[in-house]
């Protein structure tokens, strides 16, 4: 059973951000991780993520990785992400 899971942060500029996420496909892909990243329409550098991974253990490691850390870092993140599981049923 996978979960769901949402992610807001606040970066420098969602371009960035976003050329560094389209990058990192096949990294996520390999942690068994599904994911779109969004642009608040409201305040454009408010960033969402939605995804879904193979539980909450796996997206864990994956998302406190060094990698994933330098990935948020050279996207321009600049606030502390805010993590959300959602599960159905």
């Amino acid at each position: 059973m996978s979960i769901k899971i949402v992610i807001s942060f606040e970066v420098s500029g969602f371009s960035e951000m976003k050329s560094v996420f389209d990058a990192a496909a096949d990294a996520r892909t390999e942690a068994g991780i599904a994911a779109e990243a969004y642009r608040n329409m409201d305040a454009p550098n408010n960033a969402w993520v939605i995804g879904t991974a193979p539980s909450k253990e796996a997206f864990t490691a994956f998302f406190s990785s060094p990698a994933q850390k330098e990935r948020m870092k050279n996207a321009g993140v600049i606030s502390h992400p805010i993590v959300t599981f959602l599960e159905s049923g």
